[in-house]
């Protein structure tokens, strides 16, 4: 197996935690695995099956949630996984499961994989997931789980992001559907090529009897067995296209629809959707029954698989042939989700220094965009190594200096409830009544109940005298459980209808926002971010410093606004929502 470049080589076990008391800390919930890999946990090239290694993610993650739920769980679903690299026999196999939130009764885990060579003590990371667990119902009823207090700054960051994911979870069947319905997907056809394989070819079917082997603790079939088996089935229709052995690079989440049991019998089709360059998309499905009851749909899944040459590079893939009626819709799905999968690895996967400030905004890459929006200033609000720079009539300016990144958060409350706070911050067209920044204010797409796209002009702040603009998305999140803030972020988008003009020097904004939290029935903290990019610098390097006192002026003004319009109608507020 190749391990990648030494960059990529990391010593990826971490260290227990020590808290500012000297506790030694490490999650409570936190499980680990370790297994060395032999030939019956290989496939015919030497490496690690992924449907074995599916079983041990599963087994390591349910072991984390019933930690913490203190009762059985099941698996709901597995988030879309990326194997960055294969596993050969030899190799050890560490998995690293820990919960990252409690919900009312289901809980997301968040999952690490890495590579151990035990000869040269060199690791590197394999994959990551998030699965999603279920606390079975018990006899006194259905479960209320308690929640988990995260104590480090990344278990801050992932408590934080998980409401988010879960947001996601929940509306992902929406996006396909709309961009099946809305975007350009809508109107491909397929086309046809003279050298197409039939989809009917790569068609796969069997058939698998539940033996007490293949059930868990808990007497249904173990969520990890039924994964593989999947696995293997795309594995064999991948196989039918290209008459080669594939390698799997991706899976899209995993959705548990209903438990079997033993004495079942599970039936599992695949087949080759549609073919890229040098990818494929296998789309599967369980199917379980008892006798001669209906059959009971289980679970699907779609699997990207590659062909590699000797040279480990992707091999150019024959082009598929759809069958009539399903398979055209098959086939027009998996473009679908390719594209999802594209937009996803572009905004969400990159690291921020990677991509540019402004991202093109279309309707098909709104969620995603909403998504690490949001994402992005809750991970900048969950930093632990802020410094008080500046304190003036309760005031406070704090600056974080990080990857080449000056970012500042000025913080106050004030004797308004927290959920009017947030009617009125969300609103940037009233954001000129208190801020000087703001010139101009105008909508551009109120795009939905959540997100709106602002054009923003701010004064000069060089000799040539010209304005400033921004074209900001704000996204918007009420609390997902009590305790959370409420949450406004904004970053910059491109419009092809709103580009720069030679009167103004076009600005962006790479991460800003509020976070607002009710301590009280009337009384909220609100605090301000932003990580500055060269166009914010000239407007706050003197406050900075501490030779401005603009920052306290300005909020001054905010808190203000805020008192003189916390008695806003009912009529009022509902438009705002």
């Amino acid at each position: 197996m190749s391990s990648g470049n030494m960059e990529e080589e990391q010593q990826l076990e971490e260290p227990l935690f020590i808290l500012e008391n000297g506790e030694v800390y490490r999650n409570p919930t936190e499980v680990k695995m370790s297994q060395i890999v032999l030939p019956c946990h290989a496939n015919h090239c030497a490496e690690l099956s992924v449907g074995q290694l599916l079983k041990w993610m599963d087994s390591t993650a349910c072991l984390s949630a019933e930690r913490h739920a203190g009762c059985s769980c099941i698996t709901a679903s597995m988030d879309d996984i990326h194997f960055e690299h294969t596993i050969g026999v030899g190799q050890v196999v560490n998995i690293q499961a820990k919960l990252n939130r409690a919900f009312n009764s289901s809980m997301e885990v968040g999952i690490l994989v890495s590579c151990e060579d035990l000869f040269s003590e060199r690791q590197w990371k394999v994959c990551n997931a998030f699965a999603t667990f279920v606390a079975r119902r018990t006899d006194s009823g259905k479960v209320q789980l308690k929640q988990i207090l995260p104590r480090t700054q990344d278990e801050q960051m992932e408590y934080s992001i998980a409401a988010e994911r879960r947001r996601m979870r929940l509306i992902h069947a929406d996006i396909m559907k709309d961009l099946l319905s809305n975007g350009p997907v809508s109107r491909g056809e397929c086309q046809e090529y003279q050298n197409a394989v039939p989809a009917e070819k790569t068609r796969v079917e069997s058939v698998e009897l539940v033996l007490p082997p293949h059930a868990n603790h808990q007497v249904n079939t173990f969520g990890g067995q039924i994964m593989a088996w999947m696995e293997n089935v795309a594995t064999i229709a991948a196989s039918r296209l290209c008459n080669a052995h594939p390698t799997l690079r991706t899976i899209d989440m995993f959705h548990f629809r209903g438990p079997s049991q033993v004495g079942d019998r599970v039936i599992l089709r695949a087949i080759v959707n549609n073919t890229f360059k040098n990818s494929m998309e296998v789309g599967v499905r369980a199917e379980a029954y008892r006798g001669r009851e209906p059959l009971r749909h289980i679970n699907s899944a779609f699997m990207t698989f590659e062909v590699l040459d000797e040279d480990k590079k992707p091999r150019t893939l024959p082009r598929i042939r759809p069958e009539p009626v399903d398979g055209m819709r098959r086939y027009r799905e998996a473009i679908a989700r390719k594209k999802i999968r594209l937009d996803r690895k572009y905004i969400i996967s990159c690291k921020q220094t990677e991509v540019p400030l402004s991202v093109p905004w279309d309707p098909s890459n709104q969620v995603y965009l909403s998504y690490n929006n949001v994402s992005a200033l809750k991970m900048l609000a969950a930093k632990n190594n802020w410094v008080l720079s500046s304190e003036e009539n309760k005031v406070s300016l704090y600056t974080l200096e990080e990857n080449q990144f000056l970012s500042f958060r000025v913080e106050m409350k004030v004797d308004v409830p927290a959920e009017r706070v947030f009617i009125l911050l969300s609103d940037l067209s009233r954001r000129q009544e208190w801020d000087s920044h703001y010139k101009q204010c105008d909508v551009i797409n109120q795009v939905d109940e959540d997100d709106v796209i602002y054009r923003v002009v701010t004064p000069s702040v060089s000799k040539d005298s010209k304005f400033q603009d921004f074209v900001l998305l704000a996204s918007r999140r009420q609390p997902c459980d009590k305790g959370d803030p409420y949450v406004i972020a904004l970053r910059s988008v491109t419009l092809p209808t709103h580009t720069a003009t030679s009167d103004c020097n076009r600005g962006e904004v790479l991460c800003a926002g509020f976070t607002i939290w009710e301590e009280s029935k009337t009384i909220t903290k609100i605090s301000y971010y932003n990580q500055a990019t060269p166009g914010v610098m000239p407007y706050i390097s003197t406050d900075i410093a501490g030779l401005s006192s603009r920052f306290y002026s300005t909020f001054c003004a905010c808190s203000k606004f805020l008192e003189e319009n916390k008695d806003g109608s009912p009529a009022v507020q509902s438009a705002a929502l």
